[in-house]
């Protein structure tokens, strides 16, 4: 049977206005293109949306990860877009957009990807999840209470298909490295390395050998792209996405939807540089505004069907996720309260390639011994 690729590939390429979100003649740019794509065999479906001031391309083909094809058309929109924005005069227009050539595929280049390539099952849900005003690591939580948290996921105790548990591919992003790890037997080791969110992050999640799906195949994948690596200075935060299968030998639509119904505390918001609570909210309400945030995280569900994407749904698009909003917007204000003082803004470890060092650089000289 011949494999499907889900690739979602973001860029920043202009914010309408300021950091809110994306500009509607953006989006029907990249639909024409991408359609253009369907119709040059180089893709085999779409759809184009958008978190906050991201523009988000989730496409479906059968060509595989890292593909040329797939990534210089993501590139060429991305390119295209940025001339648009920029004749809007749109805030940050192409900030994600850190090389002038193309090379190959798009990693390394500013925009971020999670791409997964697999057998289409009789039945295939995949939801595709997209943050803004925030980092890789905000996915630590939530991927890994989907697969290692009896807690969140019920059928780790009453389904003998997920009994064996999952594996955990971990980057240690700022060493490039990477581990493989198991669980449940595991957990304590995946935790130790995984709440230290801002160096080590999941990238991926298989099923264990012998069990109902392939082995080698993800069944969750993570961008991990971090921008000010690429540039070497702070030109926004990375917006990460992610795509996650369920059913089936995997976790149920609802456990994987489960997680975000904590609003937990991630990095990032107002100029990359605040803690701030993760609200779950519809495409319709991914408008960042209050002190550029707080940071939001939609879900769109397909069913995948001979390589075409049946959707989205919506799934944030709910009101059994008010709650959630409700104590989102609490956090939210009781964060804000803090102004300048951590654990609002971020340590200072933390600060290092944002616009800070240059407030301290001017003072550098004034300090005197003790």
């Amino acid at each position: 049977m011949t494999k499907v690729t889900i690739s979602i590939i973001k860029a920043d390429v202009g914010g309408w206005p300021g950091h809110a979100t994306v500009h509607p003649r953006l989006m029907e740019i990249a639909r024409d293109m991408l359609s253009k794509a369907v119709e040059g065999a180089i893709i085999s479906d779409f759809h184009v949306t958008h978190c906050g001031d991201d523009l988000e391309l989730i496409m479906s083909h059968t060509k595989g990860d890292n593909n040329k094809h797939v990534h210089e058309t993501a590139w060429n929109i991305f390119t295209t877009t940025t001339k648009e924005a920029k004749a809007l005069k749109l805030y940050g227009a192409g900030q994600d957009m850190l090389s002038d050539a193309f090379s190959g595929n798009v990693r390394g280049m500013g925009p971020g990807i999670a791409e997964m390539t697999f057998t289409e099952r009789k039945a295939e849900p995949v939801v595709a999840y997209m943050m803004d005003k925030t980092e890789p690591g905000a996915f630590n939580l939530p991927i890994f209470r989907m697969f290692a948290d009896p807690f969140n996921t019920a059928g780790l105790i009453i389904d003998p298909n997920l009994h064996p548990g999952f594996m955990f591919e971990i980057w240690d992003i700022m060493e490039s490295k990477k581990v493989m790890m198991s669980s449940p037997e595991e957990m304590y080791d995946i935790l130790a390395l995984i709440g230290a969110k801002g160096r080590y992050v999941i990238k991926r999640v298989y099923p264990k050998e012998g069990g109902k799906l392939p082995a080698n195949e993800p069944v969750a994948v993570i961008s991990t792209e971090k921008l000010y690596k690429i540039a070497g200075e702070y030109v926004g935060k990375d917006d990460p996405v992610a795509a996650v299968r369920a059913q089936s030998g995997l976790p149920a639509l609802g456990e994987v939807l489960e997680p975000f119904a904590f609003p937990h505390l991630v990095s990032g918001w107002m100029r990359g540089s605040h803690n701030g609570p993760l609200m779950p909210v519809s495409v319709k309400n991914a408008t960042c505004t209050r002190f550029d945030g707080p940071p939001r995280v939609v879900g769109l569900g397909f069913q995948v069907s001979d390589g075409k994407l049946v959707g989205p749904v919506d799934l944030f698009d709910d009101p059994g996720f008010d709650y959630t909003r409700e104590r989102a917007q609490r956090v939210a204000e009781y964060m804000r309260r803090h102004g300048p003082f951590e654990p609002h803004r971020l340590p200072l470890e933390d600060m290092e390639y944002t616009t800070l060092p240059n407030v301290m650089k001017k003072l550098k000289d004034r300090f005197a011994k003790v």
